[in-house]
């Protein structure tokens, strides 16, 4: 689908290690990568597909207290902390191995956590398989995983990337707190009606004298699940009346606002801002939008998409689809996901059990010796 594998390319971008905020040297994971490619034969024009490899960046909510621990022992993820530590004027090595996890599960916190965590994750695949990285044809992230998908691209530098998620941390955290509001997840069944729902919820609110009320899908996941976000009022009323929209199972979850909704609308100042500031590429492997589910095309198509994607539903079930769509009797790639959790590989089953069958976690807890790749 139009996607070459990074070993085919004739030199990722380089960008040299450019210095972010505070003059930092970045650790330039493209050239890193391009590195690691240089002494190979170059590769056939075409691979077969079972060849190529799809890498998926996890988003908030996949946090723990020990993530990191493991990956230490690999070239470079000690320096990707000691930059953050001068970017972010607090030690994330400490919170992601010692927490507290309330500290940790903060907005502001473990969106850089993740982050973080996830690129180290890569620099542990590229150690104990050069050839995933270097056959990777296609990568996705989740809400905050964009950005690492996309400094894994090449599109992004470390450590400007990492300033920029640390500017919409704060700003999605400041956004939270204004308007008491979260999310639902929800099981449903095929008769679910999720708009029909949230209008009604909506309605429960205005009953209630809040203007404007928020209640919409915020994530779509797999079939028949879906997260809801708004107003803490309206989610109640949805869990209150949840047999009567058919919905099988719901849950609050643990995280502080209504993202990817209109409440989020505060946070895209600050993000345009620091995005406009920033040295944005064409990726070198194709990623795709969580706005559309489309591949990244240029610089100013990211720039304007990662702000909107505060404000939009993430649509990965539709970027399932996008990724691993084929001819029949094509093969799947080989899936990995990089980070904290498992939860993009439950999804990936729940969307495509073909191409999950050939899908792997790469762990960033304690580092098993005896671990098979």
């Amino acid at each position: 689908h139009g996607c070459r594998a990074r070993a085919a390319l004739p030199g990722a971008p380089g960008g040299g290690g450019s210095s972010g905020p505070g003059g930092v040297r970045a650790v330039n994971l493209a050239e890193l990568l391009q590195s690691s490619v240089g002494d190979e034969e170059p590769a056939p024009a075409r691979r077969p597909p079972q060849e190529g490899t799809v890498l998926l960046f996890p988003g908030q909510g996949s946090q723990f207290v020990g993530m990191g621990r493991g990956l230490l022992r690999y070239p470079n993820v000690r320096d990707m902390f000691r930059v953050a530590e001068k970017v972010l004027g607090y030690d994330l090595l400490s919170l992601c191995l010692r927490g507290p996890q309330a500290e940790l599960d903060r907005t502001l916190h473990c969106q850089p956590a993740v982050f973080l965590a996830s690129l180290a994750a890569v620099e542990k695949l590229h150690h104990q398989q050069p050839s995933v990285i270097e056959n990777c044809v296609a990568a996705a992230g989740f809400s905050v995983g964009e950005f690492a998908a996309l400094v894994f691209a090449g599109a992004l530098d470390y450590t400007e990337a990492l300033y920029a998620v640390k500017v919409r941390a704060e700003a999605m955290q400041k956004a939270s707190e204004a308007v008491p509001s979260g999310m639902l997840s929800v099981i449903g069944r095929r008769e679910s009606n999720y708009n029909f729902a949230c209008l009604e919820a909506r309605e429960h609110c205005k009953s209630l004298g809040i203007e404007n009320p928020v209640c919409e899908v915020s994530n779509y996941l797999f079939p028949d699940s879906r997260v809801i976000a708004g107003h803490l009022q309206a989610l109640e009323f949805l869990q209150e009346n949840s047999r009567k929209y058919y919905f099988k199972r719901t849950k609050m979850l643990p995280v502080s606002g209504a993202f990817h909704t209109r409440l989020m609308e505060p946070a895209t100042e600050p993000l345009a801002e620091v995005l406009k500031s920033i040295k944005i590429q064409k990726p070198f492997i194709c990623v795709y939008s969580n706005v559309d589910s489309n591949k990244y095309v240029h610089s100013k198509h990211i720039q304007r998409l990662l702000v909107k994607q505060l404000v939009s539903p993430v649509k990965w079930e539709q970027t399932m689809h996008a990724v691993y769509e084929r001819q029949q009797g094509v093969e799947f790639p080989y899936t990995y996901e990089v980070g904290p959790g498992k939860q993009l590989g439950a999804i990936l089953r729940n969307c495509n059990l073909k191409a999950w069958k050939l899908y792997k976690h790469i762990d960033v807890s304690e580092d098993e010796e005896a671990e098979e790749m």
